[in-house]
């Protein structure tokens, strides 16, 4: 018996560090290839909540290690609104505006407002670096545009992180249309080349399905010191099938699930071996006849009401629950 408890040690010890191996591409692009999000969307002032975007803006966070120290890029894939991934409603009408913030009053630690949760408040704080407005053209349709470059240090520095922080803001400025499109934060304004030991964050989550019965859609929030139970918000799930919650201690929980324009929330307690580390939120479609083109919305806080973020690269990797197997010996006669 005592071989068998070493061999499953081992096992377990292997188990850990392969689900702490995190590709190192998945930090630098948005959504993470980790999450199989096709694309984050923002939809014009002039569209209904109802097609899926509840405030027609969304927040991204880059952060870039301390001892990075060369100029980078923050490439965006299919900017414009037209063509083929976009949402059209009626004629394409929509423009969006794309900015770059940098400085003090961009880390979210330090400036709850930046982190655009709240309708009213100014979550453009910091200084604007870089921004620029696309409609329907042509040259953008499933192409990439580059802001840069930036050094480093124009950023916020974040002692939580060790990492200078940056904000892009995407803006659905007129029009009523859905813009689907990417990120890729990059050590080349040509290319997509990672920044090693970068990553990006959001505090409210909008995002494209696939439309495939199939295809499952992770996103990982991070739980830091401190948090008993998160509240989960989820908007306009069109009751497209299941949201599941999995740690490495939770196998697997069922979430409410919000209908089309409006919202569903619920608690979920977390254990104290899911602190320090990322949960894993799986977005499973309904069976049958598929619910195409769905967008959603989903955010966290903890029972302090601090919003708890997403990573597009999941901190400590992407989580596997790991079941507590009790080992009884066994009896032999005498």
């Amino acid at each position: 018996m005592t071989l068998i408890r070493h061999l499953y040690s081992i096992f377990l010890i292997l188990t850990f560090y392969l689900v702490l191996s995190v590709n190192p591409l998945s930090g630098q692009e948005v959504p993470g290839s980790d999450e199989n999000i096709p694309f984050l969307v923002t939809f014009g002032k002039e569209a209904m909540t109802s097609w899926g975007d509840n405030d027609f803006y969304s927040v991204w966070f880059f952060s870039i290690p301390q001892e990075y120290t060369q100029p980078f890029y923050i490439r965006v894939f299919d900017p414009d609104t037209g063509g083929e991934n976009d949402e059209i409603q009626g004629e394409f009408n929509t423009r969006c505006l794309f900015s770059i913030y940098g400085g003090r009053g961009v880390d979210p630690d330090r400036n709850e407002e930046s982190r655009g949760l709240i309708e009213g408040l100014n979550y453009k704080g910091g200084n604007l670096l870089a921004s620029r407005a696309f409609g329907e053209e042509a040259r953008y349709d499933n192409s990439w545009f580059t802001f840069g470059p930036f050094n480093p240090t124009a950023g916020d520095f974040s002692t939580k992180w060790n990492s200078y922080l940056f904000k892009v803001i995407c803006e659905g400025v007129s029009g009523d249309d859905g813009n689907l499109y990417r990120y890729f934060l990059s050590r080349d304004p040509d290319n997509n080349q990672a920044v090693e030991g970068g990553n990006a964050f959001t505090y409210e989550y909008t995002f494209r399905m696939w439309n495939n019965f199939k295809s499952v859609a992770h996103i990982y929030p991070y739980v830091d010191t401190g948090v008993v139970y998160i509240r989960q918000r989820n908007f306009d799930w069109d009751d497209d099938g299941n949201i599941l919650v999995v740690s490495r201690y939770k196998q697997g929980i069922e979430i409410p699930i919000s209908g089309e324009d409006n919202w569903q929330e619920s608690r979920i307690p977390i254990e104290d071996q899911e602190v320090n580390s990322s949960l894993d939120f799986q977005f499973h479609k309904r069976q049958g006849e598929l619910v195409r083109n769905n967008n959603v919305v989903i955010t966290l806080e903890s029972q302090r009401g601090d919003a708890l973020p997403f990573f597009s690269s999941p901190i400590g990797g992407v989580p596997v629950y790991q079941p507590k197997v009790k080992i009884t010996p066994v009896k032999r006669p005498k």
